[in-house]
């Protein structure tokens, strides 16, 4: 448990996590998360959307009635939901994908390789999507191909190991050059640059706004171990029921899971609380 959370009054900003925090199993947002998402809107209290989801991923949420703003690829895109554009990254130089790219392919046989860019998704040829969507790919190579030009993530699929696996193994290849996170996305890693991750994705955006937002001004919600550097910076650090043990023992608050709409009963107490 961390010291002093903001009370009601305090909060400027709700940052949540999508997948398994504010979205539905099924991918989908609730009535009941959009009615208080509206209004959030109407009460000054500005919600951010921060996820492991790329910028291309973005676009079916474009209506929840937030400010169209998104931190995406766990800190490596700033994307404007609304312009459907991105407005700030933070990439990997295209050395170091180059040399991420060919140690991993030597260390870890049996893997495929992806990455996430400015420009959309490249991947080799046997990297096994996990859905069907073909939105923004423009590259289907070997590796010398995917390391073209600089990149805000690195994917790492291998269908014989486990997210724990495979996460653990890209760590001992990537050492200190990159951040390795765990967004539950199966039988997948991910790398983002040095020092890239949701919180400073989040702390950056806060310190740009007028007047800029404090932590203590922030309440944060989510479920996986790639939430963990944001729920430690917010003020306020919340997990939904159906979190990942370690999230569940850092929140300052357990709501309830996503498919109960966790983050909507919170946000509509917090918005209560402030009107009376």
């Amino acid at each position: 448990m961390r010291a002093s959370p903001p009370g009601p009054d305090g909060v400027r900003v709700v940052a949540s996590d999508c997948d398994g925090t504010l979205l539905r199993s099924d991918g989908t947002v609730s009535e009941r998360t959009r009615a208080v998402l509206d209004r959030c809107a109407s009460a000054g209290v500005r919600v951010v959307l921060v996820t492991a989801r790329p910028p291309r991923w973005m676009d079916e949420l474009g209506d929840l009635g937030v400010e169209a703003v998104a931190l995406c690829g766990n800190g490596a895109f700033t994307y404007d939901v609304s312009r459907r554009e991105i407005i700030g990254h933070r990439l990997m130089p295209t050395e170091l994908v180059g040399t991420l790219l060919a140690e991993l392919k030597e260390a870890l046989p049996g893997a495929a390789l992806a990455t996430e860019s400015v420009r959309g998704f490249a991947r080799e040829p046997h990297f096994q999507r996990a859905n069907d969507r073909a939105d923004g790919q423009w590259l289907v190579g070997d590796i010398g191909q995917l390391a073209q030009e600089p990149a805000g993530k690195i994917l790492v699929r291998h269908l014989d190991w486990s997210t724990e696996q495979i996460s653990a193994r890209v760590k001992q290849v990537v050492g200190e050059r990159a951040e390795v996170a765990d967004s539950g996305a199966v039988q997948l890693g991910e790398i983002t640059g040095r020092g890239v991750t949701k919180a400073l994705a989040l702390l950056t955006w806060c310190a740009e706004q007028d007047p800029p937002v404090a932590p203590q001004e922030v309440w944060a919600f989510g479920d996986m171990l790639n939430d963990i550097p944001m729920l430690e910076w917010a003020g306020r650090a919340h997990a939904v029921a159906n979190a990942h043990p370690q999230v569940l023992a850092l929140a300052d608050e357990v709501v309830p899971s996503n498919d109960e709409d966790g983050v909507a009963s919170s946000v509509a107490a917090l918005l209560d609380a402030r009107s009376m």
